[in-house]
């Protein structure tokens, strides 16, 4: 009883939460979860269906947040499959704090920060078309949490970069370092 009454207390005052159902349409076992879960895999078998209550966070389908990743802001999401293209296995979270403040970041065309160097403080639609390259190795972000992704126009596989230095693609998760577009997390957009 005691547990459970400082459990409910810290739900309350909790600014982000996410809920993990089995089934489509919120059915079946759920997890709720309010921070960082890096291996999701004895809270649920598969996962058909998502409600963000507050805040925004980034999906893996592997455990240790490896494997596809997926950005979801608040809201209802019933079909997993259909609406965002996620299949039943989600393995880890990671929740998005909220940046208030300027953004920044330096992308290189080669791994270590080494290479021609590129700086970013806005969202970026078409590396390509803006920096005239395609293949970012390296990157250090500065300021703000940025989505990366490896087609133009915010399409393709997603990659979440937080603050810090990010020495090769495998560092954002990234298969290659072909990136095709940039956008900034903040409330207002995505």
């Amino acid at each position: 009883m005691y547990d459970t009454f400082f459990y409910a207390l810290k739900c309350l005052h909790s600014p982000l939460q996410i809920i993990f159902y089995e089934d489509r349409n919120f059915q079946g076992r759920h997890h709720e979860c309010m921070s960082d879960c890096a291996d999701l895999h004895s809270y649920f078998n598969r996962c058909n269906s998502i409600k963000v209550e507050s805040g925004m966070f980034m999906v893996y389908e592997r455990p240790n947040y490896t494997g596809h990743q997926y950005f979801l802001r608040r809201g209802e999401y019933n079909d997993n499959q259909r609406m965002i293209g996620i299949n039943d296995c989600i393995r880890s979270c990671r929740m998005i704090p909220m940046h208030r403040g300027s953004y920044r970041m330096r992308l290189y065309d080669r791994p270590d920060m080494s290479g021609q160097m590129q700086e970013l403080n806005d969202d970026c639609p078409n590396v390509q078309d803006r920096f005239r390259m395609s293949d970012i190795n390296s990157c250090n972000v500065m300021d703000g949490h940025w989505l990366m992704y490896d087609q133009p126009n915010y399409k393709g596989r997603q990659y979440y970069l937080k603050p810090g230095e990010y020495r090769r693609p495998s560092d954002w998760g990234g298969l290659s370092p072909r990136i095709g577009s940039l956008r900034r997390i903040s409330d207002s957009n995505n």
